[in-house]
């Protein structure tokens, strides 16, 4: 398991979660469309000013987009920046901040159910546990004997919020090894007028000044920043695990809505994070190691040389380049068996 990788997961969900509550605020002075909106411009030209920033500094370390990939990540900006978006805010109108927050964890589900049986990535009863505990988490926050159909509208709208982030991040798998930043950036910039278009011809009005620069302020950081370091952990990690990190998203939101919200602190909320969190523990402490063979590949990506990378640099567009130092290009991997602890990264995704 890769340290930095874990920790650009965790990161990736920490600004995630606390935007759920801080955009409950918001929805008080705006409809779920225009916030929408409104947070992924806010992510989108957030990013682009980093990414004309990047670009001044110097020569980019990362891999551009590729036409081949604009299919796969036109996919995913329909899913994670149109849908899910506008589901999660109509549901978020209707439940309270905390019991959405931990709703959020089915995201991680899902996610890693898609990329199992649709996307065929390995896992093991350990995973699987793991996922059993937050559905089960999940069961136990929402369960309303006396439920009635208005009930689970709030609720349905944020599982159906989950199941669309969930394609998102299957589909934004296929484009990870290039450019984070403009990954993030096209997202944020194609979702944003959709949703402020779908809110005014739905007859929704911008809301307050103040409302527009919160929300573009959240954006920026509990959308944009939070999915660049997303698809950067998706490389090493794989999309079920870099999942099952993210699920401590919804226990930060919860965490800062009972305060922020004066909510009460139940059984049942308390019961419900205990079984996500040991969920999201069995993945944590997950080891994965055993004796497997690298096929002859090629592919480019940002990247130093490690025992994965012992690429020559010696063509005649290479130039000089230390080794050492992160950089991207097309390289051949050579076929290569060894033993090593491993996560499904974009170098293992062979069958068990």
């Amino acid at each position: 398991m890769t340290p930095s990788a874990v920790l650009l997961a965790i990161g990736s969900a920490v600004l995630f979660g606390l935007a759920a509550p801080v955009a409950k605020v918001l929805l008080e002075t705006s409809d779920p469309w225009v916030l929408a909106g409104i947070l992924y411009c806010g992510a989108g030209v957030g990013l682009f000013g980093v990414h004309v920033a990047l670009r001044g500094i110097g020569p980019l370390a990362e891999a551009r987009l590729t036409r081949r990939e604009l299919p796969w990540l036109a996919a995913a900006v329909m899913c994670g920046g149109v849908l899910g978006p506008g589901l999660l805010l109509l549901g978020l109108a209707r439940v309270s901040a905390s019991a959405a927050s931990l709703l959020l964890t089915l995201e991680g589900v899902l996610t890693a159910l898609l990329a199992w049986f649709v996307f065929k990535e390995n896992f093991d009863r350990r995973i699987a546990l793991g996922m059993l505990s937050i559905v089960a988490g999940a069961i136990v926050l929402n369960w309303q004997p006396e439920a009635t159909a208005g009930d689970l509208i709030g609720p349905a709208a944020i599982v159906g919020a989950c199941l669309a982030w969930a394609l998102d991040n299957n589909l934004t798998r296929k484009v990870s090894l290039s450019d984070p930043v403009q990954i993030a950036m096209i997202k944020g910039l194609v979702a944003g007028p959709v949703s402020l278009g779908i809110g005014y011809l739905l007859g929704s009005a911008l809301p307050p000044l103040a409302t527009v620069g919160l929300g573009a302020v959240t954006g920026f950081l509990g959308y944009g920043v939070s999915l660049v370091l997303f698809v950067l952990a998706l490389r090493h990690l794989g999309t079920a695990r870099t999942g099952a990190y993210f699920s401590i998203a919804p226990f930060v939101g919860a965490v800062v809505s009972v305060p922020l919200f004066g909510e009460a602190v139940t059984f049942q909320l308390v019961s419900a994070g205990a079984l996500m969190a040991f969920g999201v523990w069995l993945h944590l402490s997950e080891r994965h190691e055993h004796l497997h063979e690298h096929a002859e590949f090629a592919h480019e990506h940002r990247h130093t040389h490690d025992d994965h990378h012992g690429h020559p640099h010696d063509g005649p567009h290479d130039g000089p380049v230390d080794p050492a130092q992160a950089h991207s290009h097309w390289h051949v991997h050579t076929p290569l068996r060894h033993a090593h602890p491993h996560t499904p990264d974009s170098h293992h995704r062979h069958s068990h």
